[in-house]
């Protein structure tokens, strides 16, 4: 079926709904690669026009990959709940976006709608939203996840403490994890990618991770990003898992190229669940994704990069991750362009995740090849603070020595935390005051020097 819209007395015809979605998107160097962005600015307004006229029960009648040619797309259908979308089923996508605006929609009534709605409903929504509306809808929405502590609360910025080393040594990674620490880091994850991808190195990383947590008591949790079979295999030897990791897309081709499946997920998710490590819940999953995974697998179907981003949260939120996060500059410029594009990349993933009610953090990042530099990381991280993100990500000096690529540094995170008055996760703000590296009457965390002080004397980590 062909949409229209008319624009200074020209009239601009879409061939059907994947083309009006690709068109409406704001410019990005992936959908220009993949031939499907608009011509020109005019036609991408037009698509705009098209877009909120469109009502929002067309995305349930009318699928952009056929329900027989890709499980994720089943998944979608077969768990829409129609009594949650019942409220939204008379409105146009410019309706839809209106009421999420209004003063109306609070924190209740929008996690009343998230079983409702569809990751291409989200994605149409966030077409025609300017950045500060991405960010008043997320900042409304709590997604509350608990494993070892309490993660996404409003007030609250937890992050990942990422210390990977480019041999997998586990001194080295320690002491990143010591100075990732002594910043107030690591209450959503102390997450290590494996430079050397197995089960044997991913056990030997885990091993370690958990004598340190369980040794200081600390209550966060740790992962090590392999492979979600090897995790398996990790559980099935009785390793110490706590979550299970995964990078996921949103078809079910692209998810094969990451040597996955719906069922293998489901697995994992079983086996970690078995394990009962979560001392106050239970969610076991976390999942990364990013705009363009599907685009480098030949795997998007002719959809748009950030409508086949906002289905894989479909996959993240079936299985109730305790984290998801976009890599949001780490594919590259091909698909990210420059500071611009990955700032409202990041903006919109942030915001249709959490519309989906998925607990989604963000890897401020950029490649060194991209148009991009600090400033606009520096940027995007304060935005998505101020957007209520569930967690930023921080590496030692903003540099991973061993994915070559930028982040954030550590202390990055804390001067978010100060900047716009956040804590970390409340169960690992009380492990930091006892460590005497935080004073929660002030929500302020001590200086590195004086924290590098108490901290190593404790654990007799001196030079």
């Amino acid at each position: 079926m062909a949409y229209s819209a008319t624009l200074a007395g020209q009239r601009f015809v879409f061939r059907d709904l994947k083309h009006v979605m690709a068109c409406a998107s704001p410019l990005r160097s992936g959908d220009a690669l993949a031939g499907l962005a608009a011509s020109n600015a005019t036609e991408r307004v037009a698509a705009r026009l098209a877009l909120a006229d469109l009502p929002l029960g067309l995305f349930l009648s009318e699928s952009l990959i056929p329900y027989e040619q890709d499980d994720v797309t089943r998944l979608i259908v077969d768990t829409h709940d129609p009594k949650a979308f019942a409220p939204l089923a008379s409105m146009t996508v410019g309706a839809f976006r209106d009421r999420l605006l209004s003063h109306d929609a609070d924190t209740v009534w929008l996690a009343s709608i998230a079983p409702g709605v569809t990751p291409e409903m989200a994605a149409a929504v966030s077409k025609i939203m300017r950045n500060q509306d991405l960010i008043a809808v997320s900042r409304k929405i709590e997604v509350v996840t608990r494993f070892r502590n309490t993660i996404g609360q409003k007030g609250v910025l937890a992050s990942r403490l990422q210390p990977n080393h480019p041999t997998d040594d586990l001194k080295g990674i320690a002491i990143s994890t010591l100075d990732g620490l002594l910043y107030g880091c690591g209450d959503a994850v102390i997450g290590i990618n494996p430079a050397t991808d197995n089960v044997e190195t991913g056990r030997a990383l885990l091993d370690m991770l958990d004598t340190l947590r369980s040794d200081y008591d600390i209550p966060t949790q740790s992962c090590v990003l392999t492979h979600v079979t090897n995790t398996i295999e990790i559980i099935n030897r009785g390793g110490p898992v706590d979550l299970v990791f995964q990078s996921i897309a949103g078809t079910q081709k692209a998810n094969e190229g990451f040597g996955v499946t719906l069922d293998i997920l489901s697995e994992a998710h079983d086996a970690a669940q078995s394990l009962r490590r979560g001392t106050i819940g239970d969610n076991v999953m976390y999942f990364e994704t990013g705009q363009g995974a599907a685009l480098s697998a030949d795997a998007h179907h002719g959809v748009d990069q950030q409508t086949v981003e906002a289905r894989a949260y479909a996959v993240a939120r079936a299985y109730r991750p305790l984290l998801v996060n976009t890599v949001v500059g780490f594919i590259g410029p091909e698909y990210l362009y420059d500071g611009k594009q990955i700032i409202r990349a990041g903006l919109e993933d942030h915001f249709c995740a959490k519309l989906l009610g998925v607990p989604m953090g963000c890897d401020v990042c950029y490649t060194n090849h991209a148009e991009a530099d600090q400033d606009d990381m520096d940027a995007l991280m304060l935005l998505l603070g101020t957007a209520g993100a569930t967690f930023l990500i921080g590496v030692p000096g903003a540099d991973d020595v061993m994915l070559n690529y930028q982040s954030l540094a550590f202390n990055d995170i804390l001067t978010t935390r100060s900047l716009l008055g956040l804590k970390p996760a409340p169960e690992f703000a009380q492990w930091l005051e006892r460590m005497g590296l935080y004073d929660q009457a002030s929500a302020r965390a001590l200086t590195p020097p004086l924290a590098q002080t108490r901290l190593a004397t404790m654990i007799g980590w001196q030079s």
